[in-house]
């Protein structure tokens, strides 16, 4: 009887990941604040934090507000513009080794489009069309509230896209996900993310007033994982149905174990990206990612896609 060798390597859209594990956008920098504390090469792939043509500096007030088994950011897209990314921070993000996907975010049409421009000519790997930040008061999540307006901008930007992959992250918030999730496909992403945060608020009671200047924020955390995992589950479903099941789906939200990683691999996903859980964890992803071989290895699986339930 021969041993059963496990490999944790994932395909998303033609890009390799050694394994199935991403640090998601806006909760990992750029490499650099982690490098001291674990071996960054380990990972599968690093999302960046949203990326934006100008320079931003982000929300003023409370940023970050924690809540039971969750938090609420407001963070508003902080970043030194993309120009300044592909010259300064990029370079360094390529020595550190795991697949690199570009978060694009932007408040108009013609701003995602020049930033698809760049970043399709740069070394990144992937894009991924943010699509879905409730922190903003212009663009972001207003993208993907609704089919046509979604496929309205993945088709512009897609244009763009000549060399790189085009994911898109989707909004737990739209009113018929599904509907998102197709029109973007439809338009020409190539895979999908989800999920982003859930739009929260938080108000001061000493000061009777709301925690945050924007009024409302994104919640993540373990309390929106069963939540996260039942549209995974959804649109896998969806997908399967349209006869589109073979775009790939990574999923996000809550994620905190390797449990509840396997759960989102069962769910349909092809990979799956850690946040919050990295902030109270910072060796998380790493624990992840050998508890996913060790679950593989005493189920006897050879592929990461041998996890999933959704094609038994």
């Amino acid at each position: 009887m021969y041993e059963i060798i496990s490999n944790l390597t994932v395909n998303i859209a033609g890009v390799k990941f050694r394994n199935p594990v991403i640090a998601a956008s806006g909760t990992f920098g750029i490499g650099n604040e982690y490098s001291g504390i674990f071996d960054i090469s380990l990972l599968g792939g690093i999302c960046t934090t949203a990326l934006t043509m100008t320079p931003r500096q982000g929300n003023s007030g409370v940023r970050i507000w924690e809540t039971p088994s969750g938090m609420l950011n407001s963070i508003g897209l902080e970043n030194k513009g993309i120009n300044h990314f592909i010259d300064n921070e990029l370079p360094n993000l390529r020595r550190l080794g795991p697949a690199i996907i570009a978060n694009l975010s932007g408040a108009e049409s013609d701003e995602y489009v020049k930033g698809a421009n760049l970043l399709d000519k740069s070394s990144v790997d992937m894009i991924e069309l943010n699509i879905s930040c409730p922190n903003v008061k212009v663009g972001g999540m207003a993208f993907g509230l609704d089919p046509g307006t979604a496929a309205a901008l993945v088709s512009v930007v897609r244009r763009q896209c000549r060399n790189k992959p085009l994911m898109v992250k989707l909004s737990p918030n739209a009113p018929n996900l599904s509907s998102v999730a197709l029109a973007c496909i439809n338009a020409g992403a190539d895979a999908l993310s989800l999920v982003n945060t859930f739009k929260a608020m938080a108000i001061d009671v000493a000061g009777r007033k709301p925690v945050f200047e924007n009024i409302t924020a994104g919640l993540s955390g373990p309390a929106i994982k069963p939540i996260a995992l039942r549209m995974i589950w959804e649109l896998f479903d969806t997908l399967k149905d349209d006869g589109k099941s073979d775009k790939p789906v990574i999923g996000l939200g809550g994620i905190a174990c390797a449990n509840d990683a396997i759960e989102f691999l069962m769910a349909g996903a092809a990979a799956i990206q850690v946040g919050s859980a990295t902030f109270a964890n910072p060796h998380i992803m790493t624990e992840i990612i050998d508890g996913i071989l060790k679950y593989m290895q005493s189920h006897k699986m050879q592929n990461v896609s041998d996890i999933s339930i959704r094609n038994k």
